[in-house]
């Protein structure tokens, strides 16, 4: 059959690197330093929000992508009927899903899936879409296999500071938690495309990472060995490498990537933020 062309929001944290090998078009979110709009992985860097918050006090804001923008995005990445897929971030967490799916209905051959997570958890399942799509299945056949992976796929992260999540309320289970939350270091995952506060750590950000790795591999038979990724937002290089080590000393996957969390999502969790994503055998 003709090519498919494999697409996402930047929320899906792939590097460079498996964008070029995978040919993925992304369509990048806007993000707000008050009144000033940039495009995340366009004209905006992680440590460019930072710096604003540093300075400010203030946190920056992301917006969805529209329907008007998801038009323009499915009209430049091809010139005739070419299928396109779309895989995007949880609809419980943006609109772009939903906008996504009404610029469809003007098209043809375009498929929206609703990734139901954030970050390489979406990123998973952009390359798994870029795989099946290699292998000669249609568009239908990759969406039916995509709607059933991702009830698998294994999204969680370990946040040092909770200020960026308090602040822009993302996470509604914090408020119930209490103060006491905040001398904590919790484990925000991602269940049926929403956040909640799993495990809650205490102590050297270092060595709660060693124990969140371990307690989230430790189901060793029920874990799917193709990849894993470590996605961080900026934690310290030496500590992202000694995380990696564990996770290669722990399972034998076939790929440990590293990746950096790109501004959308980095908005939302601050710098010392790292996960331990993967795809697990049986659902959530």
């Amino acid at each position: 059959m003709s090519e498919i062309i494999i697409s996402c929001d930047s929320s899906c944290d792939l590097s460079k690197e498996l964008i070029e090998r995978y040919n993925i078009k992304v369509s990048p979110f806007s993000v707000l330093l008050g009144d000033k709009q940039y495009h995340d992985g366009v004209d905006i860097t992680p440590d460019d929000i930072y710096e604003y918050h540093k300075k400010t006090g203030n946190l920056a804001r992301t917006a969805a992508i529209n329907m008007q923008e998801s038009l323009e995005f499915f009209n430049s990445v091809r010139t005739d009927d070419t299928p396109i897929i779309f895989i995007t971030i949880s609809q419980k967490m943006s609109g772009t899903y939903q906008y996504a799916s009404l610029a469809a209905k003007e098209l043809k051959n375009v498929f929206v899936v609703d990734g139901e997570n954030l970050s390489t958890g979406g990123g998973h399942l952009v390359i798994k879409a870029a795989e099946l799509a290699k292998s000669g299945k249609t568009p239908e056949e990759i969406v039916e296999i995509l709607n059933e992976t991702k009830k698998r796929v294994n999204a969680s992260f370990v946040i040092d500071s909770l200020e960026y999540l308090r602040k822009g309320g993302r996470c509604s289970t914090l408020a119930s938690l209490g103060a006491n939350l905040l001398k904590l270091k919790p484990c925000i995952e991602v269940r049926h495309g929403e956040m909640s506060v799993g495990k809650k750590y205490r102590g050297n950000f270092a060595n709660v990472l060693k124990e969140y790795t371990a307690a989230v591999l430790a189901d060793k038979d029920n874990i799917e060995l193709d990849r894993v990724f470590i996605t961080h937002a900026g934690a310290n290089e030496k500590l992202v490498n000694d995380i990696a080590e564990q996770v290669k000393n722990s399972l034998p996957f076939k790929e440990v990537l590293i990746t950096r969390a790109g501004a959308t999502v980095s908005v939302h969790c601050g710098a010392n933020t790292l996960g331990v994503l993967f795809i697990q055998k049986t659902a959530l």
